[in-house]
């Protein structure tokens, strides 16, 4: 048992931590536990201190906790249990509920004990499924605007002869994105994050382009053709946003389990690099220029021609995005026997030097551009890819003076 010291240091650290506190011995005996533990598990204090660990777990991870322990005290070092899976607890009534834990070990004179971090989120797990009941009702209005969307492009067909072409591509678009939404609803673990995301980013450009199809269908006649052409481009715009956004999401969900299939073959690097600047000159600001680079014709890759072109686009497109008016986005491309290298260097507003260590971390932005949309998972989604292909992506970066993005991957899957 514990001396009088030991008991008194145990009292001042459980009374100072809000969370379920649980401290056993080497051989997994409960040796103290605080309010919070005795609230979540059901139990006394008298009724915990001296049992087994194991009373507190649901009775068929028995056999696999003692192994993790085992392994945790091996290492001797603080982690966050159940890393990559769930994790239970077990009240004295029997039942059972999801927690989340982080393993503090210590010593006191000379032996080591571990302190157990304990959270129930039962109230978590419930949100998680009140999302996908949310995403029902998000497929719904998908549906409703798709459909509004639908009905203003036959509208605008009919009232104008010169716009069938640009109809044509805003149906292609418009596809695309009932595609993409559709797929979005799929995702079967969302979180509360993510909603809160979707609902900002979403609001903004769904309302820009209700308002550009109301205005199209005033503008009916053949002087009216330079406002029209003014609420095409931002439609098609902001369509664009949304469909970039609803790939990513996907991208995550199938990053994360696994359901990626890559697709090798061999390319040229003008065909990706051609559509790739395609695409991203509708995105440029004025005066805004990217530069191309030199001696490419000859370059071949073995490699998933999607996933380069999407990681391209991806590091473009936020050179464009946070970048000024009148600036260069320069791309050059070097390769050897092995290794085929991209550099996109922008003269943009750079990442501050505090937050560079965080860039890739999925839903992450910067201090400097709150203020600018995007989802902070773009980077992540690169990264993932890129070292599925065995590939790195790497950075410097200066604020206010730009930064430089290099990709770098085998010229053979």
């Amino acid at each position: 048992m514990f001396k009088e010291d030991q008991r008194k240091v145990f009292k001042i650290l459980l009374g100072a931590v809000s969370e379920g506190v649980i401290i056993v011995d080497e051989t997994q005996t409960i040796m103290e536990v605080n309010a919070s533990a005795e609230q979540i598990f059901g139990y006394t204090r008298e009724g915990l201190v001296g049992q087994p660990l194991n009373t507190l777990i649901p009775k068929n991870y028995h056999a696999n906790h003692g192994g993790h322990f085992n392994q945790f005290m091996a290492k001797h070092e603080r982690r966050q249990m159940g890393k990559g899976r769930d994790i239970y607890g077990k009240r004295k009534d029997g039942s059972i509920f999801p927690v989340e834990a982080g393993l503090n070990p210590f010593e006191i004179n000379g032996k080591t004990f571990v302190m157990a971090l304990i959270i129930d989120i039962s109230d978590r797990k419930r949100q998680e499924h009140q999302i996908i009941e949310l995403n029902n009702q998000l497929e719904k209005k998908v549906e409703d605007r798709t459909q509004s969307l639908h009905n203003i492009v036959e509208e605008l067909k009919f009232a104008n002869v010169e716009l069938d072409n640009e109809n044509k591509r805003r149906i292609k678009a418009e596809e695309n994105t009932k595609i993409a939404l559709k797929r979005e609803i799929e995702l079967n673990e969302l979180k509360t994050k993510f909603l809160s995301l979707v609902s900002h980013e979403f609001k903004t450009p769904l309302s820009g382009i209700l308002t550009s199809t109301v205005l199209l269908g005033k503008y009916k006649l053949t002087e009216d053709q330079e406002k029209r052409d003014k609420h095409l481009k931002t439609i098609t715009s902001k369509v664009h946003y949304l469909n970039n956004i609803l790939n990513d999401f996907l991208s995550v969900e199938r990053l994360e389990t696994g359901k990626v299939n890559y697709t090798f073959k061999t390319f040229k690097l003008s065909k990706v690099l051609n559509e790739v600047i395609y695409n991203a000159n509708m995105l440029l600001k004025d005066g805004q220029n990217i530069n191309y680079p030199d001696n490419i014709d000859d370059m071949s890759l073995h490699q998933d021609e999607k996933i380069l072109e999407l990681s391209l686009s991806n590091i473009v497109h936020n050179a464009i995005k946070y970048s000024p008016e009148h600036t260069n986005i320069d791309i050059k491309i070097s390769q050897n026997q092995h290794h085929t290298v991209f550099r996109i260097k922008d003269n943009g507003i750079g990442i501050p030097a505090v937050e560079q260590k965080n860039i890739f971390n999925r839903y992450f932005r910067a201090e400097n551009v709150l203020n600018i949309q995007g989802t902070g998972i773009g980077l992540n989604i690169v990264k993932g890819h890129l070292e599925n292909l065995g590939g790195t992506i790497e950075f410097t970066s200066e604020e206010h003076e730009g930064s430089v993005f290099k990709i770098t991957l085998p010229n053979k899957a």
